[in-house]
């Protein structure tokens, strides 16, 4: 024990520390207490006992202080500064996203560079990036952690577990990342997009999307050139290690390949966080506009739309997805009138309403031909057996068997003897015949010898010698 309280002074577990890791290779940069939201949100409802809200957050953050303590002595993590409020900021260094790597499965290469210096700013971006994804996540609290607590606490967790879930896991998430026009995806080049979060939670109805976070600082025309990028790089593409040309995006995560000719590019979904002076409904509308030629798909006659090549964009603001999370009906894709769910705003649910009719009455035919062909059978069947023979003796209708031994057969066939009666009437026919030939037979072997004695004791005997 002493060794391992050497090696980590604060005394964190190794699951502890990895948990970190996790959230801020994905983060890049995050308070203590963000990092308790998502990596332990049971701690959210303890500690209620304490007097001030600033001592509480120390009670529930206490394992999480000391768990950065522990990594920081490793050279795995750092301090980057403070938000307003006084939090202290937290990130990796380049040895501490190594290690978040391999607690996240993921290659090196793809986990960014460290958010060193976030904090001399303020963090306002990076700290509303890491609001959209608590949002969107929305952690569950375990309640065995919570069994000795209050009733009302637990109430209050027990009211978190029950409402709507979120996506995927910290795993499904990650942030700053370079969407490459030109370049590589190692070394970028001039003219990409910058995704603020990647998702990726096919479970959940959500196989890839793009995550844009506008503080409402920029303006529409700024914000539709970044969708343009967004376009750019949906339209690339590259030769896959198969030495196939594919959009460069499938080179790194999977999506559906689309069917019927209708293949979307992923999904981009714009969060507005109403902190700036632009107004995001104006800067929407407008938004729209510009970008009409991305987004806009083609209407077929049956009332849906495809999207083959085009760019799916989905608004909301912060507040509703924290309010609601993305199982609330409060996405508006652009070219809709009313809002929906995430998966529903980037999905083409008048597409699969309109195939799941076309499948559902190409069944109702295959039933109603099916139903045709069993009336037919049936019908076959009748007519089938009214034409059975029936045995002439006792009137049992002939077998399957039976009748098929008297259709016609080769001319050197045996023919059929008794074609007017069943199998077992045939039967003791010929067992009568033939004990009526054997009844036949033995009185004519007598008559024949008869013959033989009268030639004995008649007239030609006084021929023999002797005689007289």
């Amino acid at each position: 024990m002493a060794g391992k309280r050497e090696e980590n002074p604060a005394g964190s577990s190794n699951n502890l520390r990895g948990d970190v890791l996790r959230v801020l290779g994905v983060l890049k940069v995050a308070t203590v207490e963000q990092i308790q939201q998502i990596s332990a949100p049971h701690m959210s409802y303890r500690h209620t006992d304490k007097p001030t809200p600033s001592k509480r957050k120390q009670a529930r953050t206490a394992l999480h202080t000391g768990a950065l303590s522990d990594l920081r002595k490793h050279g795995l993590a750092e301090n980057g500064g403070q938000i307003p409020g006084g939090d202290t900021l937290r990130n990796l260094t380049p040895m501490g996203l190594k290690a978040a790597a391999r607690e996240l499965g993921r290659p090196v290469g793809e986990m960014g560079n460290p958010a060193r210096g976030a904090g001399r700013t303020g963090a306002s971006h990076p700290m509303t990036v890491n609001e959209a994804v608590l949002a969107l996540l929305r952690p569950k609290p375990d309640l065995a952690q919570l069994a000795s607590e209050p009733a009302d606490v637990r109430a209050a967790a027990q009211a978190a577990v029950d409402a709507p879930a979120g996506l995927g896991t910290i795993a499904s998430y990650a942030t700053e990342v370079a969407l490459p026009a030109t370049g590589t995806w190692s070394n970028p080049g001039k003219g990409g997009a910058q995704a603020d979060i990647v998702i990726t939670a096919p479970e959940d109805g959500v196989p890839l999307l793009f995550v844009e976070i506008d503080n409402c600082f920029e303006s529409a025309q700024v914000l539709a050139a970044k969708i343009d990028k967004y376009m750019r790089f949906g339209q690339r593409k590259v030769k896959d290690v198969d030495g196939k040309e594919r959009p460069m995006w499938r080179t790194r995560w999977w999506g559906p390949d689309g069917r019927h000719g209708d293949r979307p590019h992923p999904p981009l979904l714009l969060v507005f966080n109403r902190i700036g002076p632009r107004n995001p409904h104006t800067v929407i509308a407008q938004s729209v506009a510009l970008t009409e030629q991305h987004w806009k798909g083609r209407t077929y006659e049956d009332g849906f739309r495809m999207y083959d090549g085009k760019l799916p964009i989905v608004v909301t603001s912060m507040k509703q997805i924290q309010e609601h999370g993305p199982a609330g009906a409060v996405f508006r894709r652009f070219g809709r009138r009313q809002n929906q769910t995430l998966p529903e705003a980037i999905g083409n649910p008048r597409r699969e309403a309109h195939d799941a009719r076309q499948q559902a009455e190409y069944a109702a035919r295959q039933r109603e031909n099916q139903e045709e062909l069993r009336r037919i059978a049936a019908r076959h069947k009748a007519e089938k057996e009214a034409s059975r023979p029936v045995c002439a003796n006792c009137g049992t209708r002939f077998t399957d068997g039976r009748w098929k031994a008297l259709e016609p057969a080769g001319w050197d066939a045996p023919r059929e003897t008794h074609p007017h009666l069943c199998d077992d009437c045939k039967q003791r026919a010929v067992i009568a015949e033939r004990q009526a030939e054997q009844a036949g037979t033995e009185p004519q072997e007598h008559d024949q010898a008869v013959p033989e004695q009268r030639a004995e004791g008649g007239w030609l005997s006084r021929f023999r010698p002797g005689a007289g």
